[in-house]
């Protein structure tokens, strides 16, 4: 596959990935665009020698934390949800809950989240996480058992997971 039918079939799924990763879609845009550059100097040797998608996954989570290790001090995610004119109820009640998990996942120590959001939202086994983060597997099963064990005692989480108990 040629990188041009690569970034138009891949693009969207890769700037939603992204977004998770970061909460910030033009933090996320650029992360993708910074990654498929680099990805596109050496892209024939990328298509030839590794899954395309898995390298780059890697370079947008180096990308992410790369960004993390020099945030600065005064960029803190906000507790404003997005406009919810013209939604339904369920709608506005998803929006709520999926900017409280985004804001949670934001207070994570950055390995922590990225493997988070690479087990979860990737969906992938702690070995293709390990390769990506360049760690062991064992490091990625303390990071995701870490990251779960405070997201569990965050008190916006508790009442999240209280209403969908009342609700089962």
């Amino acid at each position: 596959m040629d990188f041009d039918d690569y970034v138009l079939t891949r693009g969207d799924a890769l700037l939603r990935f992204a977004y998770v990763m970061c909460d910030d879609a033009q933090r996320a845009e650029d992360f993708v665009q910074e990654a498929l550059v680099r990805c596109h100097r050496r892209w024939r040797r990328i298509e030839r020698d590794a899954g395309l998608d898995a390298y780059v996954r890697k370079a947008i989570v180096r990308q992410y934390l790369s960004w993390r290790r020099r945030r600065a001090a005064e960029d803190r995610p906000t507790d404003a949800l997005s406009d919810t004119r013209g939604r339904p109820d369920g709608a506005i009640e998803a929006i709520g809950e999926r900017d409280a998990m985004l804001r949670l996942l934001a207070e994570l120590p950055r390995r922590q989240r990225a493997v988070l959001v690479l087990r979860y939202y990737e969906d992938l086994p702690d070995g293709q996480i390990a390769e990506l983060l360049s760690c062991s597997t064992a490091t990625v099963r303390v990071h995701a058992s870490r990251g779960l064990a405070r997201l569990r005692r965050h008190p916006e989480l508790a009442g999240l997971v209280a209403v969908a108990e009342e609700e089962a």
